[in-house]
């Protein structure tokens, strides 16, 4: 009898589910897991930015010190607001405040680049 692939990843996951749910400790097993492969995405993202800013480096300088300041300004509230999103959804005004920062950023990005391909 041949198991399909989809069978078998059904299989698997139900597997280290179970192990999580039975073993002793299975909850911190999980926590340091999830840590893991938040780290793991995390450098991925990191290394697919520095090859995009390897690629873009040239057109980045074209855009003039005022407007490049914008834009890594913008990615660093960007990167700061997605990562206190938990602090900020905890109270209402926090809320707004991570709406308007998302917004803000999106829309110096947005014009940033627009301006770049007016020209």
């Amino acid at each position: 009898m041949r198991i399909t692939p989809a069978v078998r990843n059904i299989l698997i996951i139900a597997v280290i589910a179970a192990i999580v749910a039975i073993a002793p400790g299975g909850g911190t097993a999980t926590g340091v897991i999830l840590t893991a492969l938040y780290l793991a995405f995390l450098a991925a993202g990191g290394w697919v930015a520095s090859i995009i800013y390897r690629e873009r480096r040239g057109s980045l300088y074209l855009l003039g010190d005022g407007r490049r300041a914008v834009l890594y300004g913008a990615i660093a509230v960007l990167a700061v607001t997605l990562t206190a999103t938990s602090r900020l959804w905890g109270s209402p005004a926090g809320s707004v405040a991570w709406l308007v920062l998302v917004a803000g950023a999106a829309y110096a990005v947005f014009a940033v680049v627009w301006a770049a391909r007016r020209y």
